[in-house]
């Protein structure tokens, strides 16, 4: 009996010595992770990275657009894909035309707002030729109206609610978004928080709670493109 037992545990011992193969762990995307943050702003990336980028951007400023264009796919692709940066953009708006696009792209919240920053970056010159279309008759309007009625109508006056329900935005849903008066005063907040921090132009970036610039002192200057900014990424990684 023991010898019958001691070969069926020979034939039996490949089999057991080959255990089944484990599937490879897929790297995280980080990409896909986008969440509101307390200040305001939105932030694409692990809320644990390394390095921490925040962008002070507006809808209606031309660097910004240049940044996004020259930089954005490679920020996700070469760092925050991987989990060493976050990014946050926080808007200062800079006026009427820029706080009511503003609320479009917060409209759904986290899921589509970075889709919708880069539709507007992308046609800027497009929907800002309708603010052109703004009178002194309309500026003397908009001083009388609720302060929740205001953006509804720049949007109007312009053409920007025409523009986005063209891509995706439906005018009661826009209309919704753009009377939102806790949408408004939020947006209000992180313009006094950047003024706060002394930030009076766009796009300000800072990298772990540091202003980035060229320079210093006197020649200091502000950081206006992805080939200014990436060597300090890359800086603060090591």
């Amino acid at each position: 009996m023991l010898r019958l037992i001691l070969a069926l545990l020979l034939v039996s011992a490949p089999a057991l010595a080959a255990p089944p193969k484990r599937a490879a762990v897929k790297p995280a995307d980080w990409t896909k992770t986008v969440a509101a943050t307390p200040e305001g702003g939105f932030r694409i990336g692990n809320p644990a990275a390394k390095v921490k980028l925040v962008e002070y951007g507006s809808l209606t400023c031309p660097h910004c657009r240049d940044f996004h264009r020259d930089g954005f796919e490679a920020l996700k692709a070469n760092y925050v894909r991987g989990g060493r940066v976050s990014y946050e953009y926080r808007s200062l708006v800079l006026n009427g035309p820029d706080f009511a696009a503003v609320l479009l792209a917060r409209c759904d919240g986290a899921a589509s707002f970075f889709t919708r920053v880069d539709m507007f970056y992308r046609t800027q010159p497009e929907w800002l030729a309708g603010a052109a279309r703004l009178t002194a008759a309309d500026q003397e309007a908009l001083r009388t109206l609720p302060e929740d009625q205001v953006f509804q109508y720049i949007a109007a006056k312009s053409g920007i609610d025409a523009f986005v329900a063209t891509r995706g935005i439906a005018p009661a849903r826009a209309k919704q978004c753009l009377v939102d008066k806790a949408m408004i005063d939020r947006v209000t907040a992180m313009r006094g928080a950047a003024a706060e921090r002394e930030v009076n132009g766009t796009p300000t970036f800072f990298i772990n709670g540091t202003v980035q610039q060229n320079g210093k002192g006197a020649f200091a200057r502000p950081l206006l493109s992805w080939a200014d900014l990436e060597p300090k990424l890359v800086a603060a990684l090591r």
